[in-house]
């Protein structure tokens, strides 16, 4: 079985920047197993699965290399710019999903593509765990968490820049992954993510998070369009719009490989 993949990198227009994802496009759903080998073999932070139900309506599962993952947003852009440059009649795509409901995909100029995602804001009900800030090298100045991540917030930007973590210590938090933020200097806001219990050390790039974030921010800044900037060695950049109970995530994409997968 020679199956095509598709290797993008997203939230970025240049390669070698923003995170990269893996995209399968399948006829038929292959076995979880399977599916989790591949990923592991990828070694990405995600390989995106998708099988077509109509012609603009998909279905897609995503998978680090640990674990099938509830949630991804960079993997999702990678699968929707690789849909819209096979199908240019395609405007709009709809994915369906099994656990975040379905997700509408808009491309607009330029190659810019919106998704329209579930808004997960942090809340403060609940008691910090002593290995959350163990684990960072500067102490937040107040920690949120939503069902993703716990939110370590920041007064400046260089205190996101220069933060060392414990992995180990951070590991230990799951289910939760850890996210730090603080308002930006070019942008609105700034971010870093960590999530070694579920995928990887630090993720370059992640549009899921943001779902919490630009809610968070929108609220604090009391702006709804912001612009966001994901600080890894790699970096990325995230255009967001909070509408109520919906963030919208828009971002750019590159392919930087096709090939085959000979199983």
């Amino acid at each position: 079985m020679n199956l095509k993949i598709h290797q993008v990198d997203s939230f970025t227009q240049d390669l070698f920047k923003g995170n990269p994802a893996a995209v399968l496009l399948l006829d038929a759903w292959l076995e979880d197993e399977l599916m989790q080998n591949i990923a592991k073999e990828n070694n990405l932070s995600e390989t995106a699965f998708v099988v077509r139900l109509e012609p603009d309506e998909y279905m897609i599962r995503w998978f680090s290399p640990l674990c099938e993952i509830d949630f991804c947003g960079h993997a999702t852009l990678a699968a929707a710019h690789v849909l819209f440059e096979q199908h240019p009649e395609l405007s709009t795509i709809g994915f369906s999903t099994l656990q975040v409901g379905e997700l509408s995909v808009q491309r607009g100029e330029q190659g810019l593509i919106t998704m329209d995602f579930p808004s997960y804001p942090p809340v403060l009900d609940f008691e910090t765990p002593a290995a959350l800030l163990d684990g960072l090298s500067i102490a937040p100045t107040e920690v949120r968490r939503n069902q993703q991540a716990y939110f370590a917030i920041y007064s400046q930007q260089a205190q996101v820049e220069q933060l060392e973590v414990d992995l180990s210590l951070l590991k230990s938090l799951a289910p939760y992954d850890v996210v730090v933020t603080a308002p930006g200097i070019e942008y609105d806001f700034v971010s870093r993510y960590f999530w070694p219990a579920n995928g990887g050390d630090e993720d370059p790039v992640t549009g899921s998070i943001h779902t919490g974030l630009a809610p968070y921010w929108s609220k604090r800044l009391a702006k709804t369009t912001l612009l966001a900037y994901q600080a890894s060695s790699r970096g990325g950049v995230l255009h967001c719009q909070v509408q109520d109970e919906r963030v919208c995530i828009a971002g750019y994409a590159k392919t930087y490989l096709e090939g085959q997968l000979l199983l």
